[in-house]
């Protein structure tokens, strides 16, 4: 990153192709890939806290594509993001959270998956119930798990 706490031309054009590669845009469901100028907009201006374990990733990606991925054909992209996977660890994790919050907070995304284009509260969203007794099998084991200190 640079001074200005800013990705450099590289590594954003690495976050757009990767991106792209963990959510592409579908026409048939009429939504933008998670690489659209909005959604990159939007990601990289929300960084924060994510911004050294993003760069990371970025910088990870970077060593296993021997350059910068935006560069390679998309079957050389494809072993990369294979073995990225494998190996990320909490960076890759970090990467794929941030670029799936960002792309659930757009609106066409959202309307696309018929949910109101609003902040969650202070309306709220109603969640249907669950099966409960889903639960059941964990509260059997009341008293298996280790006692905090």
């Amino acid at each position: 990153m640079t001074a200005d706490n800013q990705l450099t031309r590289r590594q954003r054009d690495d976050l757009r192709v990767v991106a792209g590669m963990i959510i592409p845009a579908s026409d048939e469901y009429k939504v933008p890939g998670a690489d659209d100028a909005a959604i990159q907009a939007d990601l990289q201006a929300t960084l924060g806290r994510d911004s050294k374990l993003v760069v990371a990733a970025l910088e990870h990606l970077a060593r296993l594509a021997g350059g910068p991925l935006a560069e390679l054909d998309a079957g050389r992209r494809d072993a990369v993001a294979q073995e990225f996977r494998k190996h990320g660890g909490v960076a890759a994790a970090t990467l794929v959270r941030v670029v799936l919050q960002c792309y659930y907070r757009d609106d066409r995304v959202l309307r696309s998956l018929g949910l109101e284009p609003r902040a969650p509260f202070p309306k709220g969203h109603v969640l249907p119930d669950g099966h409960w007794s889903l639960l059941d099998p964990v509260k059997a084991r009341a008293g298996t798990l280790r006692r905090a200190t």
